[in-house]
């Protein structure tokens, strides 16, 4: 059957969500913009969604590759996706391989200090609150998650976590740290789902030490969208020689 697009389910801060003519599947289209401050700055870039939309494509597809389940299905355009339904948990899962960002704010660590074991946080999804932080009690307590999802959550975090660092490494570039979010199945298996690309990782280049991801367009340290391509030209190239 050929999947066509529905009514809009969801405009977030770099995509648009629609319905299809199959209920199990959704039409993702990544846009053409940048946000900061939990979405108080917003500024039109060109052919950010397109290169979001090929990163995120490659990365859902090797993580299948081995073994690790998520959402995505097909790539059907430069800006389009399709993925699986899911009911999102309202939870944003970091993890951090070195410090940086907010844990490096919050705790007055040296920029980039590595860590022996990754450090995971979760982040309780709300704009009027500004994302804040929450632990598993917290959870538990809102009935967001049970111990049990979170569990999985963390365990397939760690999966994620492991191959994205093998694939950047690849790319000479440090997977610093990096958000992902989970969703419920109709049988209530937990699924990788949302995005990854550099709107939600941070990445170094390994030998010049520069930012390749968001952090150049919240603090304007350069042309996003040239970032961007780098990173997908060396994904590319590292997919490629793989397959």
């Amino acid at each position: 059957m050929t999947i066509e697009k529905g009514d809009l389910l969801y405009t977030g801060k770099a995509k648009m969500m629609y319905q299809t003519t199959d209920p199990d599947v959704l039409w993702v289209d990544y846009l053409d913009q940048a946000t900061a401050l939990n979405g108080k700055r917003k500024v039109a870039i060109d052919q950010k969604g397109l290169l979001n939309n090929r990163i995120s494509s490659l990365i859902f597809k090797d993580l299948a590759q081995h073994g690790i389940a998520n959402h995505f299905i097909d790539q059907l355009s430069e800006h389009v996706q399709l993925v699986r339904r899911v009911n999102m948990i309202p939870l944003e899962t970091v993890v951090r391989n070195a410090a940086s960002g907010s844990f490096e704010r919050k705790f007055n660590v040296p920029h980039l200090t590595s860590f022996a074991t990754p450090v995971m946080e979760f982040f309780y999804k709300s704009d009027d609150l500004d994302d804040p932080f929450i632990n598993d009690s917290q959870i538990t307590a809102l009935k967001i998650a049970t111990p049990e999802v979170l569990a999985e959550m963390r365990r397939q975090a760690l999966l994620v976590n492991d191959r994205l660092q093998t694939i950047f490494n690849e790319m000479t570039i440090e997977l610093v740290d990096f958000k992902i979010e989970f969703g419920l199945t109709s049988t209530g298996h937990v699924l990788l789902a949302d995005e990854i690309s550099p709107d939600s990782c941070r990445l170094v280049d390994k030998k010049t030490k520069k930012s390749l991801d968001k952090d150049v367009f919240r603090h304007d340290l350069g042309d996003l969208t040239t970032v961007y391509q780098e990173v997908l030209n060396r994904l590319t190239a590292v997919e490629g020689s793989q397959a």
